[in-house]
This record gives structure tokens, sequence and C-alpha cells, in this order.
């Protein structure tokens, strides 16, 4: 095989590899959507049967989820114990900060549970995440109208654009 013909396989595996890990992508930020509005519900419940401090309360949800969420909220339960007089979303700030990384818009509701939990009264708290879960849920709603297509599309635009690419060159 000549160098060109060896050029050409790089290139097309190349993008193939960047469609491909879009939608690896997409796919990880739905699931860490679900697990996020588990780990809500799972909140919502403890708070209304069983009044836990904030740290436990965040450390119990941590171990119903898994990943990125689990991830977050064992920080987050780390960062409140640590803390003399806590505030709960500097504390979100830094749980996130020391976790993996995940998407913007996922993080905008991570905020809102920093900024909400602990602010109010139990019944007021169960209203903020009742509305935490439901724009999840929402947000979940919108990535997965037409995913699995959107997903196709990715790699078939990796691999179509590897494939031009590679003409282009040779």
């Amino acid at each position: 095989m000549n160098l060109k013909g060896f050029g050409a396989v790089l290139i097309i595996a190349g993008c193939t590899s960047v469609g491909f890990s879009i939608a690896r992508t997409s796919r990880r930020e739905a699931r860490i959507l679900q697990n996020l509005i588990r780990a809500v519900i799972y909140m919502t419940s403890m708070l209304q049967y069983n009044l836990a401090p904030l740290p436990e309360l965040c450390r119990q949800a941590g171990h119903h989820t898994t990943g990125s969420v689990q991830e977050i909220l064992l920080n987050l339960a780390r960062e409140l114990d640590w803390q003399l007089s806590p505030d709960v979303k500097s504390c979100m700030y830094e749980a996130i900060r020391k976790s993996r990384p995940i998407p913007d818009r996922i993080k905008r509701h991570f905020l809102h549970l920093g900024s909400s939990l602990g602010q109010f009264d139990v019944p007021g708290q169960i209203r903020e995440l009742e509305s935490i879960q439901k724009n999840c849920e929402q947000d979940l709603l919108i990535m997965k109208s037409n995913l699995e297509t959107r997903i196709r599309s990715y790699q078939t635009l990796g691999i179509c654009s590897g494939a031009a690419l590679a003409i282009l060159f040779i």
C-alpha cells in the first residue's frame, strides 16, 4: 500500500472516530440526565419520609446512582461535611469542579440543585426538587426526541466526511 492510501485510511479512520465520539457523548449526556432524575426522585422521597441531614441525604442519593452523578453527589456530601457553616451552592461548585467534566446543560441542573438545597423548609425543598425533576425530564424528552436518528447521522457524517477528505487529498 502506498503512502497516499495509508493517509486516506488514516483520514477516514480519524473522521469516523470523531463521528462515533459525538454519538457516544450524546448517549452519555442522556444517561447522566436519567441518573440525575433518579437521584432527585430519591432525595424527594427521603425528605418526605426520613429527615436526614443534608450531607447524608446527598451521600445516600449518590449511592443510588452511578457515574458522574454519583461522583458529584458524593463530592458534595464530602464538601458539606468539611465546611463549618456550609453554603450548599459554593459546595456544589466545588463538587462539580472536582468531578469529571459534564455538559453545561446538565451542570445547570446541578447548580439549581445546589442553590435550592438547604434554603427552604422541607415542603419548600420538596417543591424545588420536584421542579428540578420536571426540568430534567423536559430536557431529557427534548434530548431523546430523534436521538437514534441523530446518532446515526453523526456516525454517517463522520464516515462520509472522512471519505470525502480522503478523495480530495488523493
